[in-house]
């Protein structure tokens, strides 16, 4: 957060030089600022993952697993990032991560979420004892573009050789062959869409893990 309110000091600093304007008292208030915040400790990034609830999804279903992501860039294209976050039925976390790219767009992050996240249930479900073919995953996005897509688009894609009515290639068409490929490995993959920005914490948490790595990676 520090690093961030430094950032902006120096993109204000940035667009006053662009701009030709000369304000003393304005270059005496963002010395001041960046002074007094140089001067504050690093303060240890708060961690979310203990106020995470148990994921209402699946709270009928214990030996399913939610998978939540979101991702998303500045400018599109443009610098963007995703994150994604695996809890088990008790709401202990399984798995998580995020991952920033310096150029993208906002499907490639969307779809890149719950392929990650998938293809490291796939390494690390063996190595805690339990069996892809036998787990059933829920993932829950606020994307319709991507639950659309494999609840429905993919199929019809597939029937056509991977091409879509105008009989031109699907955007993205790698990433949803790997997403089309990998659900093979688990018993069932359900995709569940959820309002993005609505308080739902799971995906509130996500958003929030996103930004905070384009926050760090974009100068």
């Amino acid at each position: 957060m520090k690093k961030k309110h430094l950032r902006a000091l120096s993109s204000i600093e940035n667009w006053l030089q662009k701009n030709n304007i000369s304000n003393e008292e304005v270059k005496k208030s963002i010395l001041s600022l960046r002074t007094a915040l140089e001067s504050i400790p690093e303060l240890a990034k708060e961690d979310f993952s203990d106020a995470l609830p148990v994921p209402s999804e699946i709270s009928n279903e214990p030996g399913t697993l939610a998978l939540y992501s979101d991702g998303g860039c500045r400018g599109n294209p443009g610098p963007g990032a995703f994150a994604y976050v695996v809890q088990e039925y008790s709401g202990t976390i399984l798995a998580e991560g995020v991952e920033f790219e310096a150029y993208t767009t906002n499907n490639k992050m969307e779809l890149s979420g719950p392929l990650r996240g998938l293809q490291e249930l796939k390494t690390i479900l063996p190595e805690g004892g339990k069996e892809p073919l036998l787990t059933k995953i829920k993932v829950i996005t606020d994307s319709k573009y991507v639950v659309d897509g494999m609840k429905s688009w993919v199929q019809g894609w597939k029937a056509r050789g991977w091409k879509k009515a105008d009989n031109k290639p699907p955007e993205n068409l790698e990433l949803w062959q790997e997403l089309d490929l990998i659900r093979n490995s688990f018993m069932e993959v359900e995709w569940v869409w959820v309002k993005g920005h609505g308080g739902h914490p799971q995906n509130e948490y996500c958003d929030r893990k996103a930004n905070e790595v384009m926050d760090e990676n974009i100068t």
